[in-house]
């Protein structure tokens, strides 16, 4: 069932103050401050405990990663969410520049900017955020954690109007499998069917 809207609120004249790389609670303040809807928070929780997880797992085989950095992208990665659904515009763009102005943290922005979709090649050591954060939303379907495959299906039924938007849906498949492929050699891991320790798989 789709959520309803709560009472429309004004975006906040000053967002609350947070650290550049925030903690969760100030993650959480922000979304108050956003109004975010219920399911969309729940849905940032479990984003945010598959990148977290896949972050501590590539800080143990020695990449470079900020893994609190990376659970803050991805808490705050729906940040504009709710106020597109009710005015429109693109969430991904809004919401990075809102985490810049916010944060000053250009690596928070980035991610959140880009986790629909990567620009540029597949290359996990260089662009751990941003592609951990599109292969993280990709594995969570609302609340609850899914293969690609199943996360994909339910975009082409609910999104999949035009064959435009199946087209980019099915090349944004493609590029989260690449990632997929991507992080289980760069970490040795299998995680076509992996539920991260966060809750059980869902087909």
């Amino acid at each position: 069932m789709p959520a309803t809207l709560p009472e429309e609120r004004p975006l906040p004249a000053a967002p609350p103050r947070v650290d550049p790389v925030p903690s969760d609670e100030q993650c959480r303040l922000l979304w108050d401050a956003y109004g975010m809807l219920q399911n969309i928070r729940e849905h940032s929780e479990l984003v945010a405990c598959v990148a977290t997880a896949l972050a501590e797992a590539a800080a143990r085989a020695g990449l470079p990663v900020n893994v609190a950095e990376v659970r803050a992208a991805a808490l705050l990665h729906d940040l504009a969410k709710t106020y597109t659904i009710r005015h429109g515009g693109n969430h991904c763009q809004l919401g990075g520049a809102w985490v810049q102005e916010i944060t000053g943290n250009p690596a928070l922005a980035q991610g959140v900017a880009c986790h629909v979709s990567w620009p540029e090649a597949v290359d996990i050591r260089a662009n751990f955020l941003p592609l951990v954060l599109i292969y993280s939303d990709k594995r969570v379907k609302h609340n609850q954690v899914v293969t690609l495959e199943s996360r994909f299906d339910d975009l082409l039924v609910r999104y999949g109007k035009t064959e435009y938007i199946r087209e980019r849906i099915r090349e944004s498949f493609q590029q989260a499998e690449a990632i997929e492929r991507a992080l289980a050699q760069t970490l040795d891991m299998n995680l076509h069917e992996s539920t991260f320790g966060c809750g059980g798989l869902v087909e």
